[in-house]
């Protein structure tokens, strides 16, 4: 079980080291070849007559231009000649949604990797929207927290709801589970629903098992903060990778009216994979 290639998402205008540090254990661990991208669109300057202002507009390309060499001079840096697999860079400067992008180019990679974008954070010029991201992929979506916490393979709690999503989340994950030294399978269930869930996990725990991964089962009564829940359950058992189906309902539902994946998102403090 492997990765072979990873996606890294740069942001501009702000140092990657972080990300870089991640990228370069994975890529290690796996013997992976990695693939660096950046998108950002220039901002639409508009003079008091209505029409663009083109000197601004030039001056935007040039920062965007300059913040994307430094991007990949950074990536080259701490990549090059320290990969089984090959390095490449892809990066573009357009007025189309950024997110379009990278999820297109997401189709040479088995994993992208990427930083948690707070709303108080977000510049829509440079930062790609994660949860979006996330969304239009169809590939699993490593996600850092801003705080750069590193991922220490000492134990993933996989957040089980028995969806599409979660089954396509902990398939995706088995290359990181089957490195951790503990895996814990937890559904947060109603009391009336306690000896269902206790069976769903056992099966996950058992298909684990299968695919030489020793997992434990837990099965948490529900507080009404699902989101809540898991991450009292990740920080009381010391879990450094939390693994999630994203978007269990309608995303315009979840979005707006919050839920799991919105808060795994937006309250990162450690690494999340997510699937949709």
């Amino acid at each position: 079980m492997s990765y072979a290639t990873l996606m890294l998402h740069l942001e501009l205008g702000r140092s990657n080291a972080a990300l870089l540090d991640l990228a370069v254990d994975l890529a290690e661990r796996f013997q992976a070849g990695v693939i660096g991208v950046t998108a950002c669109k220039p901002a639409a300057f508009v003079a008091g007559d209505g029409y663009m202002d083109g000197a601004l507009i030039d001056a935007e390309y040039r920062q965007l231009a300059q913040e994307s060499e430094i991007a990949e001079v950074e990536f080259r840096a701490a990549l090059q000649g320290r990969l089984a697999g090959p390095l490449g860079w892809r990066s573009t400067r357009d007025y189309a949604p950024l997110v379009d992008y990278i999820a297109h180019q997401a189709r040479a990679a088995d994993l992208i990797v990427t930083t948690a974008v707070k709303g108080e954070l977000f510049d829509a010029s440079r930062a790609v929207d994660t949860g979006s991201l996330v969304m239009q992929a169809g590939r699993p979506v490593l996600v850092m927290p801003i705080a750069g916490t590193p991922l220490t393979y000492s134990h993933a709690l996989v957040a089980w709801n028995n969806s599409r999503e979660a089954r396509r989340a902990v398939n995706d994950a088995l290359p990181l589970l089957a490195r951790m030294a503990k895996v814990t399978v937890v559904e947060i269930a109603d009391e009336s629903d306690m000896a269902d869930a206790r069976e769903r996990v056992a099966d996950v725990v058992a298909w684990l098992a299968c695919h030489r991964i020793t997992a434990t089962p837990l099965v948490s009564p529900s507080i009404e903060d699902d989101a809540e829940a898991i991450y009292t359950l990740a920080q009381d058992q010391g879990a450094d990778l939390i693994v999630a189906g994203a978007y269990g309902h309608g995303r315009l539902r979840e979005w707006v009216l919050g839920g799991v994946t919105r808060d795994l998102l937006l309250r990162a403090d450690r690494c999340t994979l997510l699937s949709h």
